[in-house]
């Protein structure tokens, strides 16, 4: 067993505090997400062993598209998580951008499809429908978007929303761009269960993650299917606990009781339901945040989104994402405050606990065998 880690591109810059806005809400933080940052973070993340990095999607941040694109030729097996909306740009032009993309990263492309759920911001990119009729939209196009990977012959397709005729690519992805979707509300489910790859969940509780991915199991399962499982969360991680939960009530302290006033009631009007979620695990409060043993909600209370982290010892953050992996977790996305130097604290310090368990591997790294020379690729006993 090999778990899966990946990390994140602050595209709307980076800061030693906790960056407020998000999901609907403007947002930069005091390093300015200029691409010789952004290539930092990227080479700090591939050195250390992650396997791709999560751009985000909004008018609070850079363009994924774009961004990833430019740091491609700067990376070398760096896979990049490119988050994007369907509804914003044609089904045939995103499945031309992917295979693209693929071709020319030599297959270091995987897909984020976001759903939308913040609707003032939608209409603001000129997108009118409900939240109903956004996750309808979003099955439409990816059913478009994978036939249009595979077809050899011109597809047409006549939905409630899109609609393609004789459409066909001329140059096809290989490999086909894994598809990461999330959402919580029931819409969600059966969208993931019919066409995601990796199902993505945010950092609850180990309880209400299993709940979840019991509920897109069985849907899945209903479809002829098998899903992997996905989580987005934040990492606090130091030699000791003292020193990790020290960091989480200095990011805490350092926070502007007005920008919480100002955040939360930003949230409060998102029509998601994983949103609703993380809300309701702080309640706005900074009295109670340590929600799970080791699981902070301090994050959520200026951060829309994933809005938990895991604080404590490297043992202790191995040992959580140990139990999440035992229900299912494949992926777990990560970041922490700043980008650049969370990746070496988490890097150095629980990567290698979780090798020393068997269940992570550097995936850039020789494999040394006793007595011999070092080289890639070797299988593992």
């Amino acid at each position: 067993m090999s778990l899966s880690f990946h990390w994140f591109l602050p595209t709307y810059g980076d800061s030693r505090g906790l960056v407020a806005g998000g999901h609907g809400t403007f947002m930069s933080g005091d390093r300015p997400a200029s691409l010789r940052y952004l290539n930092q973070i990227g080479a700090a993340a591939e050195d250390n062993g992650f396997e791709a990095v999560l751009t985000p999607t909004g008018a609070w941040c850079e363009d994924a598209w774009l961004t990833t694109a430019m740091l491609v030729e700067t990376t070398r097996t760096m896979k990049f998580l490119v988050a994007f909306r369907p509804g914003l740009v044609s089904p045939t032009l995103a499945a031309q951008m992917s295979a693209t993309f693929q071709r020319h990263s030599a297959g270091r492309l995987l897909l984020n499809v976001v759903t939308g759920g913040e609707q003032h911001e939608q209409r603001a990119y000129g997108d009118f429908l409900d939240k109903e009729q956004r996750y309808a939209r979003t099955g439409e196009f990816l059913h478009i978007v994978r036939s249009l990977w595979t077809a050899t012959d011109p597809f047409t397709f006549v939905g409630e929303h899109l609609r393609v005729e004789g459409a066909l690519l001329a140059n096809r992805p290989d490999p086909l761009p894994p598809v990461f979707f999330g959402g919580s509300s029931q819409p969600a489910g059966p969208i993931a269960a019919r066409f995601a790859d990796t199902y993505l969940t945010w950092g609850e509780p180990p309880a209400a993650v299993a709940a979840k991915l019991d509920w897109i199991r069985g849907l899945a399962a209903a479809e002829n299917r098998v899903v992997d499982f996905g989580l987005r969360i934040h990492v606090i991680s130091r030699d000791t606990s003292e020193a990790a939960w020290a960091e989480a009530d200095r990011l805490l302290a350092g926070i502007d009781p007005a920008d919480i006033e100002r955040i939360q009631a930003n949230l409060r009007r998102s029509e998601s339901e994983g949103q609703r979620r993380m809300l309701e695990l702080h309640g706005g409060s900074s009295d109670r945040l340590e929600i799970a043993p080791n699981l902070w909600a301090g994050v959520g209370l200026v951060r829309g989104g994933a809005g938990t982290a895991l604080v404590g010892s490297h043992e202790e953050v191995a040992e959580r994402l140990a139990e999440y992996a035992a229900l299912g977790i494949d992926h777990f996305i990560l970041s922490g405050y700043p980008h650049l130097e969370e990746a070496y604290w988490f890097g150095e310090g629980v990567l290698p606990v979780l090798e020393r368990k068997g269940l992570w591997r550097h995936p850039n790294r020789p494999v040394r065998v006793a007595g011999g020379t070092p080289f890639a690729g070797a299988a593992s006993s």
